[in-house]
């Protein structure tokens, strides 16, 4: 155990948490944390993440340490890439030894991405119990390699049994912002949508589209988006464009300002944003789409072909395949999204069903539900 640890953390729960790459991994961190925190204010709560990757910045502004190893992702279009890959593992695999036994936690929790595997393989290997976060309606491989050790896996879609031990697999959704999850309580009124485009700085008349890139950005999403949104404003929709950091200066250099239409490369207000939406277009990553479920919001969902086990897609079919969500294959964004919009916005019966869809969905109370699994595992005892 860490000589700086504080004689109060002594007497409470020690819990390493370990996820990222992306937001889908780092927000249902946070969230489990958070929760934990809540109810145990004194827990001695560490974060293991990816050297260079955006964990290492949003952990800490969130408010808890997190530690880098030299982890890094099998790079499938460019082989040679790999070649270094053998010994950052090892390298990885040293290092979170080292942090366990110094820290000594009574359980290790992974979200995914792949840094979570080098710290679940050697908690499991040190005797630490071990829980499971599984985002996606497709599980990815380095999940499915430590979840035989596992003393929870909980998953946000049904039927994962038949990738991960049954007796060990429980459903309960993927953790999202409480005031998100808040949403769900709820059915947003005309008044509260018009109220919401009004503070955003949007006509409160006019039906608004949102775009979601994610915080990356989405290449085809944005290359959709600037041929169909001239169009979009043409009939008197708005548009609410979050296109991704690496994307706003070229989208604002090319486009200019225009009435009716924003481009930001983050969104800072997603419950605003959320409740002022008519209808919204995603990339379809399990956090987004748990968000997207508990606004009750009508979605079209572009996956990223890109993405491990193309899961993303997977997700989109999901909702689609319950009348939650509108399925749009990358390829054919180009050409459908324009019309799709369109005619979801015409049809406000269709919108009404997707709404309803989503909303039977949310599963809000998903980061209670998993410490609570956490709680039924870890070797703490008051």
């Amino acid at each position: 155990m860490s000589s700086s640890q504080t004689k109060a953390t002594l007497n409470a729960p020690r819990v390493v948490i370990s996820g990222g790459g992306t937001g889908g991994h780092i927000f249902p961190a946070v969230s489990i944390a958070q929760e934990i925190q809540r109810r145990y204010p004194d827990a001695d709560l560490h974060f293991i993440g990816a050297q260079g990757r955006m964990e290492m910045e949003r952990i800490p502004a969130a408010g808890y340490p997190i530690e880098g190893i030299p982890i890094a992702g099998f790079q499938r279009k460019a082989l040679h890439k790999n070649l270094g890959l053998p010994w950052k593992i090892l390298q990885s695999l040293w290092k979170v030894r080292r942090h366990l036994k110094a820290w000594q936690p009574h359980a290790v929790v992974g979200t995914g991405g792949y840094v979570s595997g080098p710290t679940l393989f050697v908690a499991q290997c040190l005797g630490f119990p071990t829980l499971i976060q599984e985002q996606n309606s497709f599980a990815g491989w380095t999940n499915r390699l430590v979840s035989r050790r596992a003393k929870a896996i909980c998953t946000a879609y049904p039927h994962m049994e038949s990738v991960f031990p049954a007796t060990s697999t429980h459903q309960t959704g993927n953790p999202v912002r409480p005031a998100i999850a808040d949403l769900s309580q709820r059915v947003v009124s005309e008044q509260e949508r018009a109220h919401a485009k009004k503070t955003l700085g949007f006509d409160p008349q006019s039906a608004l589209i949102l775009i979601l890139g994610g915080s990356q950005g989405a290449r085809a999403i944005n290359q959709a988006t600037t041929s169909a949104e001239s169009t979009w404003r043409a009939a008197g929709h708005q548009v609410l464009w979050q296109c991704g950091r690496f994307y706003e200066a070229d989208l604002r250099a090319t486009l200019g300002d225009a009435p009716g239409r924003k481009i930001q490369a983050f969104v800072d207000d997603m419950v605003l944003a959320y409740t002022a939406a008519d209808v919204v277009v995603s990339r379809a990553g399990a956090g987004t789409l748990s968000e997207l479920c508990c606004a009750g919001a009508a979605s079209i969902l572009i996956p990223s072909p890109n993405v491990a086990e193309d899961h993303q897609t997977h997700n989109a079919q999901s909702l689609a395949s319950r009348h939650a969500a509108v399925h749009l294959p990358e390829k054919e964004a180009m050409r459908a999204l324009s019309q799709q919009v369109i005619d979801l916005l015409q049809d406000s019966a269709r919108r009404q069903m997707l709404c309803e869809g989503a909303r039977a969905l949310a599963q809000p109370l998903a980061a209670s539900d998993i410490v609570d699994h956490l709680e039924k595992n870890w070797s703490w005892k008051r």
